[in-house]
């Protein structure tokens, strides 16, 4: 393996140089050795959780002393693990080594489910010639202990599992104890306002219904976390109780996150998981929904009719994940929705969609109107730093809005300024992810206070100063709209090609809006973005 090592960050380097001089090798070896590490540190950082080596790589590697082929009776714990021709951290090939076992108990278990036929016709209706897909999910999730329910935005995953919610307790002999979980507190807000919407609905007796949960989870929140350690009070010498946990947003978790909560599950537990194959994978190491679901075929079902979005927008969609970059240019360039903005109309576009909710700052409104009418607009973009990244647009934005007689204050807080929390903070009940506005307090002689909606629907308020690290939330990136959902949506690419960008990530940004979305992009840059195709190398689907 030939690597240049100015390629290498000093974290990777430093890591490889650890190592290597606990080895006897050469010079020669030596450098082979550390650019072996060197490469595993830093791909591990790109979201790999393994890398592929050669037989000559495997033996050098042996003979270093610091790696194990044979770690099924190891007595002694080594810092590198190889699989076959994969090269793992001893962490991480735990993690998915622990991971693949316990989906596969939880695969094999099956139930018989009496009477199955006619409770899944109340609940779906009679089935008709074509297959009903959601009814199938539902099926699926009485017989198995472990279910993946896969799809694109609005073709009612949640709705779905709100009936499968309902159909499990009617089956079971007592009463479920069930979590609903998310990995973000914004993507577990949208669980619960889903669930809820979707429970009067059920076709059920008035005491199913009150056996469903109506509060959601974060991960972190469900598992305990115990910071600033990775460890959570639930592992498998503590589990957690539930009988079933439902985790939506599946795509963004983690192999280790993921792994820590099979653990946690109690031995007789079910677990579903709901998400979008097709959206980015998790920000840390792994691509665990995307494995589970080539692995596992038969525990997955994916749905695959949208409910919600404009036809257009479905189009652009389908043709991003396609990597049909003709037709989703087409699809923009139409004179119709969505469109193509220009970058000199940049700025004053969003200015115009932020016109009512300053509007609304301006007359004193109450929070729940300011904070509905700010989600319903978002500049997403592909990247934080440079040129159209969300750290320079956001002041950028707010020079704007400060010329348009918005209030700026004494100091960086003002009436009106959005945040996105950046760290979890479980003694306030904030998590990574969340947004705030920054208004004054009717009830505090007008000090400012910074508002959130929690999942439950009720409003918190903090002091600015109390709160952990936070942004300005005006714009955000790609990745950090995940698990949101906005009614319009401004996507903007940078000018020039970097690596950051992926069909992957556009497919993501325009999955986030439900009626409306406007693209900044040269063609150039889009029919890349399009081009580059993700793909993180992992051993999971290889261990079943």
């Amino acid at each position: 393996m030939e690597h240049d090592d100015t390629i290498f960050g000093r974290l990777d380097k430093a890591f490889a140089r650890f190592l290597s001089q606990r080895t006897s090798f050469d010079n020669q070896n030596q450098k082979i050795f550390e650019n072996l590490l060197a490469t595993l540190s830093q791909k591990h950082h790109q979201g790999h959780s393994c890398i592929e080596i050669t037989q000559a790589d495997k033996q050098l590697l042996l003979d270093s002393g610091l790696a194990r082929e044979n770690v099924q009776n190891a007595s002694e714990a080594l810092p590198l693990i190889i699989e076959q021709n994969r090269l793992y951290l001893q962490r991480y090939w735990h993690y998915e080594d622990r991971l693949a076992k316990q989906i596969k108990l939880l695969s094999d278990t099956v139930y018989d489910s009496l009477n199955l036929e006619s409770v899944l016709d109340r609940y779906f209706g009679t089935p008709t010639i074509d297959v009903d897909w959601q009814r199938e999910a539902a099926k699926m999730a009485a017989q198995k202990a472990f279910c993946i329910i896969t799809g694109g935005p609005g073709t009612g995953k949640t709705t779905t599992v709100c009936k499968i919610l309902g159909l499990l307790q009617e089956l079971s002999d007592k009463p479920l104890l069930i979590a609903l979980a998310a990995p973000t507190g914004k993507a577990a807000m949208r669980l619960q306002e889903a669930i809820a919407s979707n429970l009067e609905q059920l076709n059920c007796p008035e005491n199913i219904k009150a056996q469903i949960p109506r509060a959601t989870y974060t991960l972190h929140r469900l598992l305990g976390a115990k910071p600033p350690s990775p460890y959570f009070k639930h592992d498998a010498k503590t589990p957690l109780v539930f009988d079933l946990v439902v985790v939506d947003e599946a795509s963004m978790v983690d192999l280790a996150l993921m792994s820590k909560l099979v653990d946690a599950l109690k031995p007789d537990a079910r677990l579903i998981l709901l998400g979008d194959k097709n959206q980015l994978a998790s920000v840390e190491a792994g691509a665990v929904l995307a494995d589970l679901i080539d692995a596992l075929p038969s525990n997955t079902v994916e749905l695959k009719q949208s409910y919600r979005f404009d036809d257009s927008i479905k189009k652009l969609a389908d043709a991003v994940n396609r990597q049909d970059q003709e037709t989703a240019w087409y699809i923009l360039s139409d004179s119709q929705f969505p469109k193509i903005l220009a970058q000199n109309h940049l700025i004053p576009y969003i200015i115009e969609q932020r016109e009512h909710y300053l509007n609304l700052i301006k007359n004193g409104a109450d929070f729940p109107d300011i904070y509905w009418e700010f989600s319903r607009f978002q500049v997403l973009c592909s990247n934080r730093y440079g040129k159209n990244g969300a750290l320079e647009l956001n002041i950028a934005i707010e020079q704007a809005l400060f010329e348009q007689q918005l209030s700026r204050g004494t100091s960086s807080w003002y009436p009106g300024r959005p945040v996105m929390v950046l760290q979890n903070n479980p003694a306030h009940h904030l998590y990574n992810g969340d947004i705030g506005i920054c208004l004054p307090d009717k009830d505090k002689n007008q000090d400012l206070m910074v508002f959130f909606e929690r999942p439950d629907g009720t409003v918190k308020k903090y002091l600015p100063g109390r709160l952990p690290t936070c942004e300005t939330a005006l714009a955000m990136t790609i990745h950090k709209s995940q698990g949101s959902e906005f009614d319009d949506v401004l996507i903007i690419l940078p000018d020039t090609i970097n690596p950051v960008l992926s069909k992957e990530l556009l497919y993501t940004a325009i999955t986030r809006a439900r009626q409306k979305i406007t693209v900044v992009a040269e063609e150039s840059v889009f029919a890349a973005t399009l081009q580059k195709k993700i793909a993180r190398l992992t051993g999971l689907s290889h261990k079943f």
